[in-house]
């Protein structure tokens, strides 16, 4: 099993990043990668889509860490997307990543993977909820079949992992990514 885990935080050693990783962690015997999106994004020439074409012929991004990225998703069994909150949603950057995605889309190349999300605020209540729903939408409209941080060994879960800043101190948080690990080593 290969899990690929997408950090849309511009700060690669950041909450998102140490959410992401805690995840990766609790997957013994599994091959995981962890990519910064962030910094993918920002070096690209045009970082946003402007639908130059459509459908999408991936003109903007042919041969660089992007399409990378978006080739070795396809490889993946299981996509961790995890975002910071930005005004009530995930960042910039990983809402750039979707929109380039489209030519993806058209190729149906992530229906049916598994997908999980994660978002870390920086209060308790601070849009972490409607961060993992927007980036669910992301994944849906590849569709990816979400799954949530609910297993067996430890309850039914909720919508996603959620964290309040800073995330190692954050003991629910914590557990989240440790039910969300034995989720994916469940299925």
């Amino acid at each position: 099993m290969f899990v690929y885990a997408l950090n849309g935080s511009p700060n690669a050693d950041g909450c998102t990043a140490y959410l992401l990783q805690s995840v990766l962690d609790g997957l013994a015997g599994v091959e995981t990668e962890l990519v910064h999106i962030g910094k993918i994004m920002n070096d690209l020439a045009k970082p946003f889509c402007t639908v130059c074409a459509s459908p999408c012929q991936k003109a903007c991004f042919r041969g660089t860490a992007l399409e990378a990225v978006f080739e070795k998703m396809k490889t993946a069994d299981v996509i961790l997307c995890g975002s910071p909150v930005y005004f009530g949603g995930p960042t910039a950057q990983l809402k750039a990543f979707f929109d380039k995605s489209r030519a993806y889309r058209g190729e149906r190349a992530f229906v049916g993977k598994y997908a999980a999300a994660l978002a870390c605020g920086a209060s308790k209540y601070g849009g972490q909820e409607a961060t993992v729903r927007s980036i669910q939408n992301s994944l849906l409209v590849q569709g990816m079949t979400i799954i949530g941080p609910g297993s067996h060994a430890f309850d039914a879960g909720h919508l996603g992992v959620c964290a309040q800043r800073p995330a190692a101190e954050d003991a629910f948080a914590r557990s989240r990514c440790a039910s969300l690990a034995a989720r994916i080593m469940e299925l």
